[in-house]
């Protein structure tokens, strides 16, 4: 995307330059952001610009700049047919017993909410149709599968993410969060920045790794904030940076328990032994996680003809949205999970 966006500008004649930057150049910057290291201190950059817009009230007319500068560059992309129907999974609720309230209230505007669903073989009915996908189409990094603990086994087709696999990467990340901070004149700014400058080989990944997947992982935990220490907050973000970066064809997303919250000085030290689990907690917020991961999964090429399942793990409640699925509606006959995927994609 960079790329292309880079030839697109190459490809303008002076006086179009000109058009499309002519707003940004009459915002003004102060002469110490003007010789800012932006290269080198992104972060602090940014953080210090949006400030100096702010004072100056300059922020709206930057925004707009920005606005129509992004829908400049939309309109001059050439977008490829996606090549399959696009397809989204939350599986929300591990470890909950009973839940009273009905989930999934802002995704059931925009489909049908089924009341009985079978919940027998369907977490494996879901992660098998995640593998039939993979398989009829094999594009790299096209198919995902995140999991908030521990993944279940899978195909080698599917590229995955789990909480549980990444946490001596997540241990050494935190180490070295807690050596920063308690560095003299160490603020969240310079954090971020030592944080954006660190590569796999820092933290001691392997040289036969996935070098993408690795650089992804990593990622995760240095650009989140909360993928560190709560579980929830991984598998929610991570669904957001693999559309966002994978424009992924097949998203499989199974939120696990997070730990109850405690003093920050105690989370980012890592003492995972003391902490206790939150499953009724961890529920509303992998319910609006689902929602997120349905927006987001919208702002994608294709998303009129996309489709969308969010289901209460081990419980009868689902909801789908696709084109063929009324709004607002509910369904309260029995049905089996492979039924509900046939229906949400047709």
């Amino acid at each position: 995307m960079i790329d292309a966006e880079l030839q697109t500008l190459s490809s303008l004649s002076e006086s179009q330059r000109s058009e499309w930057f002519r707003e940004f150049g009459a915002i003004s910057l102060s002469s110490s952001l003007e010789n800012f290291d932006w290269v080198n201190l992104p972060a602090q950059f940014v953080e210090q610009q949006s400030a100096h817009l702010w004072s100056t009230h300059q922020l709206d007319a930057f925004r707009k700049a920005a606005a129509e500068y992004g829908d400049r560059l939309a309109k001059s992309r050439h977008t490829e047919p996606v090549a399959m129907q696009r397809l989204g999974i939350a599986v929300v609720g591990q470890g909950v017993a009973a839940y009273d309230t009905p989930l999934f209230s802002k995704l059931h505007e925009h489909g049908t909410r089924f009341t009985q669903v079978n919940p027998g073989g369907a977490l494996q009915t879901l992660l098998s149709a995640v593998e039939q996908r993979a398989r009829a189409n094999s594009a790299a990094y096209a198919h995902w599968y995140v999991d908030g603990g521990a993944a279940m086994p899978h195909a080698p087709e599917i590229a995955c993410v789990s909480y549980e696999a990444l946490a001596p990467l997540r241990g050494s990340i935190l180490k070295r969060m807690q050596a920063e901070i308690g560095q003299p004149g160490m603020g969240p700014e310079e954090l971020r920045t030592h944080l954006a400058r660190m590569t796999p080989a820092d933290l001691g990944v392997g040289d036969d790794a996935d070098p993408v997947l690795s650089r992804f992982q990593m990622k995760l935990f240095t650009e989140g904030s909360g993928t560190q220490i709560y579980s929830t907050t991984f598998a929610q973000w991570t669904a957001r940076e693999v559309l966002r970066r994978a424009q992924a064809l097949t998203l499989l997303v199974r939120f696990a328990p997070r730990q109850r919250q405690r003093p920050m000085n105690e989370l980012l030290a890592g003492k995972q032994g003391e902490a206790q689990l939150d499953p009724a907690g961890s529920l509303m917020d992998a319910d609006m996680g689902a929602y997120y991961h349905w927006i987001d999964q919208q702002r994608l090429p294709g998303a009129e003809r996309s489709a969308f399942i969010a289901w209460f793990e081990g419980h009868g409640e689902a909801v789908a949205v696709g084109p063929a699925m009324p709004r607002g509606a509910e369904s309260h006959s029995p049905i089996e999970m492979g039924k509900l995927l046939s229906l949400v994609t047709t």
